[in-house]
């Protein structure tokens, strides 16, 4: 019996796996580890790129934005150059009131910059160590996106919004940014999440 007959079997070598353009389909190959590893490193770039992202943006003369880290004020129509800033831990401390009596709205906050603190802590996982539970990330991305919007409807209420300022008074920029990002980086590991 000769090894060379023409009835062997196929061989059960993981090497064939690999198809005509060189990639390997596999699970978990080359190819597969390394797009794993751009698809964090573009996740970890988008949650730790939405720690700038305004919570808030109001417009108009004197333009303000609400972010996680404090209020930014613009020039205004007076004339006066310069960009002015209040840090969200100093108007928390400048209270007279206790942090119970605070509206909601404020209350929720903290909350979101925890939340986004904590996402990107969870994509920096994922890229510094190769571990990173993506539902995870993407479910505190949601939460932080529902806390930002709190705050932005929020700050709309105290500015008037459906009333005389009209819908558009507080443009909720950060809680749109980060839901994108939970829908279109996060949105199948949330779908898988939920499905199961």
């Amino acid at each position: 019996m000769s090894a060379a007959s023409g009835s062997e079997k196929p061989s059960a070598n993981p090497s064939s796996a690999s198809d005509r353009s060189g990639r390997d389909d596999r699970r978990g190959g080359p190819d597969a580890r390394r797009s794993s590893r751009t698809d964090r490193l573009v996740g970890w770039l988008l949650v730790v790129g939405l720690l700038a992202v305004p919570m808030a943006v109001i417009p108009g003369d004197d333009l303000t934005i609400v972010s996680l880290w404090g209020f930014v004020g613009a020039p205004g129509s007076d004339g006066v150059l310069g960009v002015g800033g209040y840090p969200v831990w100093a108007y928390f401390l400048d209270q007279p009131r206790s942090f119970g009596s605070l509206p909601a709205s404020i209350r929720a906050w903290p909350l979101a910059i925890g939340f986004h603190l904590l996402a990107a802590a969870s994509a920096t996982a994922g890229v510094a160590l190769g571990r990173e539970d993506r539902r995870v990330t993407g479910g505190l991305l949601a939460l932080a996106a529902a806390a930002s919007l709190w705050v932005a409807v929020g700050v709309a209420v105290r500015f008037g919004a459906g009333a005389t300022a009209g819908w558009l008074a507080v443009l909720p920029v950060g809680a749109l940014a980060t839901l994108a990002v939970a829908v279109g980086v996060y949105g199948s590991d949330l779908r898988g999440a939920v499905e199961r």
